[in-house]
C-alpha cells in the first residue's frame, strides 16, 4: 500500500478522478495539472479539479458563524481529529492555543482548506472573541455544566475544548458565558477530546445549520 504523504490523500484508484476527457473547461477555478494528471484528492466530488485556493473560497461563502478552539491539547491526533471535523462542518476557524507546531497528518490534509489561527494563551484568545462579537462556550465536564443534549447554543460563538484529563485553564472557564457537557453512561470519567469536539459541533450543526445544503442531503 502506498503511504500517504504529508500533503495529500492517498492516490489508489477507487479515490477520485482520472485525467479531464474531452476539452477543458475555460473556467478559472480548474488547475491545469489537475485537469491534465487527474484529482485523487480527498475532496467531494463538486471540487474535483478546483485549485485549493478556489476551493477555499466557494467554502468562505458558506462557512458556518461558528469557530473551535482548542487548548492544552497534549495529543498532536486529536488537533488533527479537531481540524479535519471542523472542515467537514464548516467551521468558520479552528483557533490553537498554546503550542503552534503540531503533526497535521491526523487532519487528512483538511487543514489546507480550514482557516487556522494560534495564539500565544487563552487571553488572546478571549479578546479575539470580544472583538469579533463571539459567545465562548466551554465544554468540560465539570460541576454545573449544562448537558449539551438539552443546552441551546450561540449561534455566534467559540466552542472551546480543553484535552481530556486537565480539561480547561480557570482562565477559560470564567470566561465562558456558557459550560456544557457530554452526556455518558459508561464506566470512564471522560471521551477522547477529538470525539468530544466532533459531538459538540454536530449538536451546534443539529441547531442551527441548513440541512439542505449539506453535499450529503
Amino acid at each position: 500500500m502506498t503511504e500517504a504523504g504529508p500533503t495529500e490523500w492517498v492516490a489508489r484508484e477507487e479515490v477520485g478522478v482520472g485525467p479531464w476527457e474531452g476539452a477543458w473547461p475555460a473556467d478559472e477555478r480548474y488547475d491545469p495539472e489537475l485537469l491534465a494528471h487527474g484529482d485523487r484528492r480527498n475532496v467531494v466530488d463538486a471540487y474535483r479539479y478546483w485549485r485549493r485556493e478556489a476551493i477555499v473560497s466557494d467554502v468562505d461563502k458558506r462557512r458556518h458563524p461558528f469557530h473551535v478552539a482548542i487548548e492544552n491539547f497534549q495529543h498532536d491526533h486529536n488537533i488533527g481529529t479537531v481540524v479535519r471535523t471542523a472542515n467537514a462542518f464548516a467551521a468558520a476557524a479552528v483557533h490553537i492555543v498554546g503550542r503552534r507546531r503540531w503533526n497535521r497528518r491526523g487532519a487528512m490534509v483538511t487543514d489546507r482548506y480550514q482557516h487556522l489561527h494560534h495564539h500565544a494563551d487563552v487571553e488572546t484568545l478571549l479578546a479575539f472573541a470580544a472583538a469579533e462579537g463571539l459567545d465562548v462556550v466551554a465544554v468540560d465536564n465539570t460541576p454545573g455544566a449544562r448537558p449539551v443534549e438539552t443546552a441551546e447554543l450561540p449561534r455566534h460563538c467559540v466552542l472551546l475544548f480543553g484535552q481530556e484529563g486537565p480539561g480547561l485553564s480557570p482562565a477559560a472557564q470564567d470566561a465562558a458565558g456558557l459550560v456544557v457537557s457530554i452526556a455518558q453512561f459508561g464506566t470512564t470519567r471522560s471521551i477522547n477530546a477529538g470525539v468530544a469536539a466532533g459531538i459538540v459541533m454536530h449538536t451546534w450543526i443539529r441547531q442551527h445549520a441548513d440541512l439542505t445544503t449539506s453535499w450529503g442531503s
